[in-house]
């Protein structure tokens, strides 16, 4: 007859001593999940950094080439509006119009000029819509400047950008606006859909 093999009830000291390696199991866990969220916090924070910078260079290079696409219009936009029969004659960057009394403030990108007529050109590396309808409000704010400080001139609007949608050009052209074009060295100007619109 085979010997049977018993078990030894467990005892008080057995059970307290698993309790105890339980424990410091469980201690374990705790501390590694603690490290887990420690260094995924620091990672989100290096990342949220990481972001900052980006957008912060992003932002100076949007800057530099709306700086490069003026500088490409700048030089020869007078002699090109000048052959929809204008007579302009400077193209002056950047020009600001403040009138603290009266609430205005504003900035043009580049402004052809004579005795009669101004044309305010806004120039962005990636045109929309929503800028087409800022630079349409500029037009009514120098509009308004010009009436109080006695500046009988008409006022014009185009605009230029380097990344245009088709809807876009046709909205800018829809509003009574020029559009200005790129294509390589050079730029082309499409007159308004009916009369250019004045201010």
């Amino acid at each position: 007859m085979p010997e049977t093999q018993t078990t030894n009830p467990p005892t008080f000291e057995s059970v307290w001593a698993l309790i105890q390696e339980l424990h410091e199991s469980q201690k374990e866990t705790d501390r590694q999940l603690k490290e887990t969220e420690r260094l995924m916090k620091e990672s989100d924070q290096r990342q949220e950094k990481k972001n900052a910078e980006f957008y912060e260079k992003l932002g100076h290079l949007t800057n530099l080439f709306g700086d490069l696409t003026e500088g490409m219009i700048a030089p020869k936009i007078c002699e090109k509006f000048n052959e929809f029969g204008f007579s302009f004659l400077k193209a002056g960057p950047n020009p600001r119009y403040t009138d603290r009394a009266n609430d205005i403030s504003f900035e043009v990108d580049i402004m052809l000029e004579n005795s009669d007529k101004a044309m305010l050109i806004e120039v962005k590396t990636k045109l929309t819509e929503e800028r087409i309808d800022k630079h349409i409000l500029r037009l009514e704010k120098m509009r308004k400047y010009a009436n109080l400080h006695g500046d009988k001139r008409t006022f014009l609007g185009a605009v230029a950008g380097i990344v245009v949608t088709d809807e876009v050009r046709k909205y800018a052209l829809s509003k009574g606006l020029y559009f200005i074009e790129y294509a390589g060295e050079t730029f082309y100007i499409t007159p308004p859909s009916g009369e250019p619109k004045e201010w």
